[in-house]
């Protein structure tokens, strides 16, 4: 059932004990959205806790409400109700599929175009930039004033997600957000320092590595990097120091879509596409299982390395060619 953001707000004041659940492999939107709700919730005498199946990435761990708890403080029948935040389906939830299927009252929030609305209550807003746009309305649906540590994680969350307000999906209504955030007095030189500009310089080495195993196809209009895992394994690199060279490709001048090939682990290599003008690589990331956004996608292939390349780059020069002849 999709219903209106009012009628989300007043279904989330019913619960009491709730679970908010992030996608796995969680990036800025959903854990700024997701400790963001939590605190509002919590203003509201509700119980909530965000649950993650990882730790959250070093890259937020200074976000206010980053407590966050594992599967493993859990037991059967905790909860009243369970939100998802920025999933786009239930297989992202990966094991907490099991708290999501304990829970009566279940509701998804998100502002993926690939959603495919597996709760009981959705609101899907795919012109939002982020679903962090979507707690902002949310937290005025529900009546509760968004202090400093709200605007901080809300701020995170939107401009993670437009690429700090470069990316197409960048509005005139982002920026009237975020100028209500920024008047909470939030820091947003040292935010924006600890997001963008602070690396580890083992993370550094990855990148001139990755930037040396670009390959170009298609006329140039395509450009990946497959990351393999010994390679990995040898920098002492894990998925967490990955996030973030998806940009790479793609910002190579005639390029229309950047792939990110990353092995995780012998048998299962995880897909990053991004694209500039015309080609819609959630269509890609869909026909393999996953999904997001227009110019940003994924997805994850139980396949080894040789396997996958050959598959999502025969479907990229498709939707390349196709898009070049339509634009």
């Amino acid at each position: 059932m999709t219903l209106k953001l009012k009628k989300i707000a007043e279904t989330i004041q019913t619960g009491s004990k709730i679970a908010i659940l992030p996608h796995t492999s969680p990036d800025g939107d959903c854990l700024g959205s997701s400790f963001a709700l939590s605190l509002a919730l919590k203003k509201l005498n509700k119980e909530p806790l965000v649950i993650l199946e990882e730790d959250v990435p070093q890259l937020y761990s200074f976000l206010p409400g980053s407590d966050i708890k594992t599967m493993d403080v859990l037991s059967k029948g905790m909860f009243d109700m369970v939100i998802c935040l920025d999933c786009g389906d239930e297989r992202r939830l990966n094991n907490r599929i099991e708290i999501f299927n304990d829970c009566e009252l279940t509701i998804n929030i998100d502002h993926h175009i690939s959603n495919t609305g597996f709760a009981q209550y959705n609101y899907i807003d795919t012109q939002s930039a982020a679903t962090g746009e979507i707690i902002f309305d949310l937290l005025e649906e529900l009546n509760v004033a968004i202090d400093k540590e709200m605007a901080e994680n809300l701020y995170v969350a939107i401009s993670t997600d437009t690429g700090g307000f470069k990316y197409s999906n960048t509005t005139s209504r982002t920026h009237i957000i975020v100028s209500a955030l920024i008047q909470k007095n939030i820091g947003v030189a040292e935010i924006n320092r600890r997001i963008y500009d602070t690396f580890s310089l083992d993370r550094l080495k990855l990148k001139a590595a990755a930037i040396n195993l670009i390959e170009m196809h298609q006329h140039n209009k395509v450009a990946m990097i497959v990351l393999d895992y010994h390679l990995l394994q040898r920098m002492g690199m894990n998925m967490e120091d990955v996030d973030g060279l998806s940009g790479i490709p793609r910002s190579i001048e005639d390029v229309e879509v950047g792939v990110v090939f990353t092995e995780k682990e012998p048998g299962q290599v995880k897909v990053s596409f991004r694209s500039n003008q015309y080609v819609d690589v959630s269509k890609i990331a869909v026909s393999f299982g996953g999904g997001g956004h227009q110019r940003a996608s994924g997805c994850t292939l139980n396949m080894d390395m040789d396997e996958a390349v050959k598959k999502v780059l025969a479907a990229v020069k498709d939707e390349v060619t196709q898009g070049a002849v339509k634009s």
